[in-house]
């Protein structure tokens, strides 16, 4: 999917990819594909280029981290930063989030990023934005109560979307005043590319954290 891949990154796929992919046949049981026995569980869905991941698995050492992208140019940055830095704490799906969602177990995640995601901007393509009322029943049946989950965006009318389905779930509760967005990134909010190319443009990034109830 994306851009034909360069030889570099097609061989990064193909030698270190199968190294860190999730084994599906753990699923009931996440945490037991990797090295460590951690009490958390956080998931990023799309990570894009993985800046953001990369830096919240080297900020929270102790914790577990699954991330979903299905771009494969996206993962081939990803596991650049993996092989450079050694970071050992993070497991990837290199495919649509979906199949995983739908196959954790109950109440196994304890935090959950979406950030910047595709706005599908044109109105016929609307129902293929994440944020939607099955999703959002599905990642609150998947986190524990108390669980984080972070949402943010550059794209104004997905934003008037994400506003409408989240104050519309009864799951979830905001951790900030719905009459002033957040526009500041929080300190422990690790930026990405598409964040960094938004605010070069002078475009207004807001950046939400709700708990799971």
């Amino acid at each position: 999917m994306g851009r034909p891949l360069r030889k570099v990154s097609q061989d990064l796929i193909e030698q270190f990819l199968p190294s860190v992919t999730f084994d599906k046949t753990l699923i009931q049981d996440p945490h037991a594909d990797f090295d460590q026995d951690a009490e958390e569980l956080w998931l990023e869905i799309g990570f894009g280029g993985g800046e953001h991941l990369c830096g919240q698995a080297r900020a929270n050492p102790q914790v577990n981290f699954l991330g979903a992208e299905a771009f494969m140019n996206g993962i081939a940055l990803m596991l650049r930063e993996l092989l450079e830095t050694g970071i050992e704490n993070v497991r990837l799906w290199p495919e649509d989030v979906r199949p995983l969602l739908d196959s954790l177990p109950k109440e196994s995640l304890s935090r959950v990023f979406l950030l910047f995601p595709d706005p599908w901007p044109k109105m016929r393509h609307h129902k293929r934005r994440f944020v939607n009322p099955k999703n959002l029943e599905r990642l609150a049946y998947l986190m524990k109560p108390g669980a984080e989950f972070r949402l943010a965006t550059d794209h104004s009318d997905y934003l008037e979307w994400m506003v409408e389905h989240m104050k519309a779930s009864k799951d979830f509760t905001a951790q900030f005043d719905w009459d002033n967005l957040p526009t500041t990134r929080p300190e422990d909010w690790i930026p990405t590319r598409y964040e960094t190319k938004a605010l070069s443009q002078g475009v207004t990034c807001t950046y939400m954290t709700f708990k799971r109830l």
